[in-house]
């Protein structure tokens, strides 16, 4: 088991004749992902990576059968792209891209609600390292090689710290049941609780490692949501323990503009709520170890 993605999921490419696209494409399809085709508006009809273009995605999914896409779309057409995926029946889009306005994402979130819940598009991203189920698929940039198939999930804001946490674990011999990185962004198309939540549905996930930053409230509300609801054990890290008051730190939502925004604050949060707290990205991997022989 995995969730989001595995070995069958239909995959398209949107922006797929790109040199960024092109590149990633290449390596998914290497791992195993079944790519089955992209959209380039105006290239339809042509083929890429010995698969079919097509100039929309209602046209790729009608010909393909395709249920998830990935996203390299630039800002100023991001929010389109991701409204057309949400249009064509699309079940997940992961957008890469950096640097979409928050006022796009907004407006990308309240087009979302106009479907019923069991037929929403579940939007990873935007700014993230995307999806990857080890062994089985990779919707995304992260290097696959890193990843050990097992069974703890990883959800994080950041793309970096993710690979990290992969790292260390795969050093320990343990294994990744799906990693999921939601993006860095103010504005995400899904959050840490909207993923917990399909891991602790999962059998295969044993335990799940939540990696945030300093900036907003969705740590704090995940954890409130974990120490109710799950089961299973929780890591929690939070980068930023020196970051200055009002000063933005690599990501657009990683800035400390309220109370309980600083790292300290949220690593509190995160142990008074019951889950194991990793004291430095370094101990990651130590972490899980030791919360998965607490089992």
């Amino acid at each position: 088991m995995s969730i989001l993605i595995n070995e069958r999921t239909r995959v398209i490419v949107q922006g797929f004749t790109g040199d960024k696209a092109t590149f990633h494409a290449t390596e998914m399809i290497h791992y195993g992902t079944n790519v089955v085709g992209g959209v380039t508006p105006g290239k339809g009809s042509q083929k890429h990576l010995d698969r079919p273009v097509f100039d929309t995605v209602k046209d790729a999914v009608a010909a393909t059968g395709a249920e998830a896409s990935l996203a390299f779309v630039p800002p100023p057409y991001a929010a389109d792209a991701l409204m057309e995926a949400a249009d064509a029946g699309l079940r997940l889009v992961c957008i890469i891209t950096d640097g979409i306005p928050a006022q796009d994402m907004m407006r990308v979130k309240r087009y979302l609600m106009r479907y019923p819940k069991e037929k929403r598009t579940m939007v990873v991203g935007p700014n993230c390292a995307g999806i990857i189920s080890p062994g089985k698929a990779m919707l995304g940039i992260m290097p696959g090689h890193i990843y050990k198939r097992g069974n703890v999930g990883i959800v994080s804001r950041s793309g970096t710290l993710g690979y990290e946490a992969a790292a260390q674990m795969t050093a320990l011999g343990i294994g990744v049941s799906t990693s999921v990185g939601i993006g860095g962004d103010p504005i995400n198309g899904s959050s840490f609780l909207d993923h917990m939540a399909l891991f602790e549905q999962d059998p295969e996930t044993r335990a799940v490692v939540m990696i945030g930053e300093i900036g907003g409230s969705q740590e704090a509300e995940a954890s409130q949501w974990i120490k109710e609801h799950m089961t299973k054990p929780v890591i929690g890290y939070v980068a930023g323990l020196t970051a200055p008051k009002g000063r933005r730190m690599g990501h657009a939502g990683a800035i400390i503009s309220a109370e309980g925004d600083t790292a300290a604050e949220k690593a509190a949060i995160m142990e008074s709520y019951g889950l194991y707290v990793a004291p430095s990205a370094a101990e990651l991997g130590s972490t899980v170890a030791r919360a998965l022989a607490s089992l």
